[in-house]
């Protein structure tokens, strides 16, 4: 089991909605996505994932997605994450995003 993280901790985070703008082949070794997310105003940015085998560009292109935009910085090889998509790993081990059903407001926070 996990350490129990405190409520504080939780509230620290930053997790809102954003929406996809765009998505291109990331810089890596193994296949992933640059994916570039709105998350309004002025958040945003770029993140590298392995979201390739279960979702084709134009099928993310467009959607929201959940994301935590205060972690810092993250260099996975030649690219940059600058915020975390959040996921699950499917029966494969492959990334599922977690993503609204219905469409909500860009930069709703998550709560």
């Amino acid at each position: 089991m996990k350490e129990i993280a405190s409520f504080d901790n939780f509230e620290a985070l930053d997790i809102r909605i954003g929406k996809v703008l765009k998505v291109e082949d990331a810089q890596t070794k193994k296949p992933t996505y640059r994916i570039t997310v709105d998350f309004g105003g002025e958040i945003g940015g770029k993140v590298s994932c392995g979201a390739y085998r279960n979702y084709t560009k134009e099928e993310l292109a467009g959607r929201q997605v959940v994301g935590v935009i205060n972690l810092g910085t993250k260099q996975m090889g030649p690219e940059k994450s600058e915020f975390l998509i959040l996921g699950v790993k499917n029966e494969k081990g492959e990334t599922i995003h977690l993503m609204p059903q219905s469409e909500v407001p860009i930069s709703s926070i998550i709560f």
